[in-house]
């Protein structure tokens, strides 16, 4: 059964997600978070460490604040999709007692009726190489959290929309784009993280030192 809690507060959200594996959790788990392995985060879920705090960070305020205009313009250019969201959302699903899934929205189409996950990011690009990442893809860490998304809520589909920020001398351009997955072509893909983050869960759970997973192992 798939259910969707909401939270009085953020700081009642913040506590209910760390006893759960979490989208930005996911990617570390298989080796593709560029900021930590899978062993930094069985540190922090074990309390060996603390996370860091980064909502200060300017990037990570920015990417909160424009949220709310990115979901509005894309009910704006995809009106077939009708998109809900509340605010310190949780989602569970029993099949997955150790996941979460804390959505930016979540999308109905309205001929199909089908399920979607609506995710949004905002990226600055500083250089030629993180062009690159989004260049007909999805960077890999983003790729995960959406597969964990899918995951956790059954949905049918996912959308992820992309703000690329160019900043030249002060000259600021935008880009945005719109990536969309069906779960029946990323079905392998999905099963294959469930299976790592079921194990990881294990490691946790029993306080056993996972071995270092390489970006190549997935």
């Amino acid at each position: 059964m798939v259910q969707m809690l909401q939270l009085k507060s953020r700081e009642e959200w913040l506590e209910k997600r760390t006893s759960f594996i979490g989208g930005s959790d996911a990617s570390a788990i298989v080796g593709l978070n560029p900021y930590m392995t899978n062993v930094d985060l069985w540190e922090i879920k074990t309390g060996r460490r603390k996370q860091r705090d980064i909502s200060n960070v300017d990037v990570v305020k920015y990417g909160t604040e424009a949220e709310k205009y990115l979901r509005e313009l894309f009910k704006l250019d995809f009106p077939q999709y009708k998109v809900d969201y509340e605010e310190h959302n949780i989602w569970l699903n029993d099949k997955f007692p150790f996941a979460h899934a804390s959505l930016d929205g979540w999308i109905t189409d309205t001929e199909s009726f089908f399920k979607g996950v609506f995710e949004c990011k905002t990226t600055e690009i500083l250089q030629s190489m993180q062009k690159e990442k989004w260049h007909n893809k999805i960077p890999d860490n983003y790729y995960i959290q959406v597969l964990h998304y899918l995951m956790v809520t059954d949905f049918d589909f996912a959308v992820l929309k992309a703000q690329l920020k160019y900043n030249y001398a002060g000259d600021i351009s935008l880009s945005t784009k719109h990536y969309f997955i069906n779960r029946e072509e990323v079905k392998e893909d999905i099963e294959y993280l469930a299976d790592a983050e079921a194990k990881f869960a294990e490691y946790i759970k029993t306080d056993k030192r996972p071995p270092l997973v390489l970006p190549d192992n997935f």
